[in-house]
């Protein structure tokens, strides 16, 4: 039952950090959904550095819950996205609809890549710190 309450704090946090930045960029019924693209973007580099670091022993499975499923998860909008590739089709609007759709898809790849190798870094780093001690 803790587990739920790690979930929700982070999902709350996750949330709020979400709208904070839908707020201060355009909605997508103006143009182009950029925060929603943003949003899935840097969810995308987080996860995949954050899971990376996240090494059994230094993170503890509460913290990886509270960050990783509750944080990351109420953040990111997969939900969103599809939303905005509908209204975009709906509205005539297909190569903006391609366009995101291709582009979030290979931003949250390539992110989430880089997001790895640089948690994979930031662990080499420390382990050539621990040899030199």
């Amino acid at each position: 039952m803790k587990e739920l309450l790690y979930i929700g704090v982070g999902g709350f946090l996750g949330t709020l950090t979400r709208y904070a930045i839908q707020l201060g960029i355009p909605a997508a019924h103006v143009g182009f959904p950029w925060a929603v693209l943003l949003i899935n973007a840097i969810g995308s580099l987080f996860l995949g550095w954050f899971f990376t670091i996240a090494v059994p022993g230094k993170i503890t499975p509460q913290l990886r819950l509270a960050i990783g499923t509750g944080f990351t998860g109420a953040f990111t909008t997969f939900s969103t996205f599809t939303l905005d590739i509908v209204r975009l089709s709906e509205g005539g609007e297909w190569v903006k609809a391609a366009i995101y759709m291709i582009v979030s898809l290979l931003a949250g790849l390539l992110l989430c890549a880089l997001g790895m190798s640089l948690g994979q870094r930031m662990l080499g780093a420390q382990r050539q710190e621990g040899d030199v001690s």
